[in-house]
Formats: structure tokens, sequence, C-alpha cells
């Protein structure tokens, strides 16, 4: 199967998942590149043309949404097609500014893989998709902090709910829950580190408007 331009790259920082959706996709003869994060994916564009990238949203370093932006707002890499993958983000309003960031596709986890590779095909065949002009600076790190604000609330809720339920259950019980706990802590975990970098830029932005006026 010949793909236009170079391989499909697969952003996923949990091994299991970028490995299944690599054979997947290798399986259907795809060339296949991988990274671990959005900073790991910046570079392996640099080196090779993807036709496609495919992330997924919540990962550490730089999430999917911050890589969009760079590669929406950079002309070399505007016109890429980006496919979103998250069991995180799947609310309406993340849907939307998905959308508006210029993803082609939105896709839920656990991926089904008809979908998925049905999705892939369509892009591949249906040539340069449509995409809206880059978001503003303004734009992006505003929907980009209320994304990462409400999914930290969402995560929070989800964690004192675990711990309320863990101490009224049984002791056979309680290991699958405290997995799922540990799982929580460590999404809240990555979504409060990309929270905080985000504070910090605006917080720089903010310092150097005011030593402009």
């Amino acid at each position: 199967m010949n793909v236009p331009y170079g391989p499909i790259l697969v952003v996923e920082d949990v091994p299991h998942i970028l490995e299944l959706l690599a054979v997947t996709l290798r399986f259907k003869g795809y060339p296949v590149v991988t990274a671990a994060n959005g900073e790991e994916a910046l570079k392996m564009i640099a080196r090779e043309r993807p036709a496609i990238v495919i992330t997924d949203i919540l990962m550490p370093r730089m999430d999917g949404f911050a890589l969009m932006h760079r590669l929406r707002s950079d002309p070399k890499t505007s016109r890429i097609p980006v496919v979103f993958l998250s069991a995180t983000y799947i609310t309406p309003e993340d849907r939307d500014f998905a959308l508006q960031l210029g993803a082609v596709r939105f896709l839920e986890k656990p991926v089904d893989t008809p979908e998925f590779l049905l999705t892939v095909a369509e892009i591949l065949t249906q040539g340069p998709p449509t995409i809206p002009p880059p978001m503003s600076e303004s734009d992006f790190y505003r929907g980009y902090r209320e994304r990462l604000e409400n999914k930290l609330r969402h995560k929070s809720q989800q964690i004192a709910r675990t711990e309320r339920l863990l101490a009224t259950l049984p002791p056979e019980q309680k290991p699958a829950f405290e997995s799922i706990l540990e799982e929580s802590h460590a999404h809240r975990t990555e979504i409060q580190d990309e929270l905080d970098q985000l504070y910090k830029i605006l917080a720089q932005e903010n310092d150097s408007a005011a030593q402009d006026i």
C-alpha cells in the first residue's frame, strides 16, 4: 500500500497501546514511525514527512493539544492531517476544541480497530483535508487552559469518589479499585504538570505585555 509523502506517525505514551496501534497499521501494509510524546513527535516530524499524525492527547512533556497547535502554527507542517485518540478528553467541549485546532478526526479509546483503519484509509485517499486557519495564541491558550482546568476538576472528583468507595469495600475487591486509583492519580499529575507549564507561559506573556506598555 503506497502512502504519500511518508510514514504514519503514531504518538502515544503508553507502550502497549503504542505497540498495538503500530502493529495494527503495519499489518495492513502502512509504514509506521512512533513517538512517546509531543516533543519526540516534533523531532520525528523534522526528520520524516508523515502522511498522518495519530496522537493521544494526555501525554507528559508535551500533550496532543500543544503538539497540534505547534503543527498548525508552522507552515511546513500545517497541512499534515492529525487524528486525535483519547480516553480522557472525550466531552463535547474537548471534541470541539480539537476540531477548532484542526484535527481531522477524533476517536475515543479503546480504539475500535475497523473504525480506526477505515479512518486512516479515508484520510489517505480523500486528498488534502480542509483545515481551519491556525488558532491565535490567545485563543489557543484560553481554550487549552479551560480544557486542562476542567479535566483536573474531573480527575479530582473521580479520585475522591474512588477513595470513598475503597473505604467501604471488602478486602478481596480492593485491588481492582486501587489500580484505578493509582492510574487516576498518575493522570491528575500529568494534567497538573501541563497546567503548571501553561501558567508559567501565560505569566511570562503577561510580564512581557506589561513591559511593552
